[in-house]
């Protein structure tokens, strides 16, 4: 399953997990945890504090958050791609049916039928394809974890790079004693 996500996305990780604390001590420790998890490397845990809160949007988003930028833009090309494509078959599929079931309209003026059935089936995949690139699911735990860092509390944020990576993450964070655990999908 992660091979086929991997084919919509361009970024390494897909999810990200973060752990919200209430001291540096305690979030130290907890990088360190997760550094020690099997096939972690360093670039993907990283530890946000109350002075990045006050970092511009840009640094934080872009460095702390977000690390894959060049990722992001693959993500927005191969999404738009892979389902305005799924739209255009998925149209295709559903006038051959609607043709051969004899559906009058169809039937009557079947160029325009077709026209009309994958425009509209290609216009709705790039759409979703566009719902994918905006990611709301991260959105979400950006807008958490920022809220956390200006009440002065600490983020480990964890950028696994496959499901199981992503699973043993979320259990180290959850069962370490955060205050708050967050994970996209």
């Amino acid at each position: 399953m992660d091979h086929l996500m991997q084919g919509m996305f361009g970024e390494r990780s897909l999810t990200k997990v973060a752990g919200i604390y209430a001291d540096r001590d305690q979030a130290e420790a907890m990088v360190g945890r997760a550094l020690r998890l099997p096939g972690m490397q360093r670039t993907q845990v990283r530890l946000l504090g109350p002075q990045d809160a006050r970092a511009s949007r840009r640094d934080l988003f872009g460095r702390k958050l977000e690390p894959e930028q060049a990722g992001i833009w693959r993500t927005i090309v191969r999404s738009h791609m892979v389902t305005g494509l799924a739209g255009a078959v998925a149209g295709v599929l559903f006038y051959a049916w609607l043709l051969r079931g004899g559906q009058p309209m169809v039937a009557s003026s079947p160029l325009l039928a077709f026209i009309a059935i994958v425009g509209f089936a290609t216009t709705f995949g790039l759409l979703f394809g566009g719902l994918v690139s905006l990611r709301p699911d991260h959105i979400r735990l950006i807008s958490h974890v920022r809220s956390a860092l200006r009440a002065g509390n600490w983020a480990v944020v964890v950028h696994p790079t496959d499901s199981h990576q992503a699973l043993v993450s979320q259990d180290l964070l959850e069962g370490s004693g955060a205050a708050q655990v967050l994970s996209t999908l």
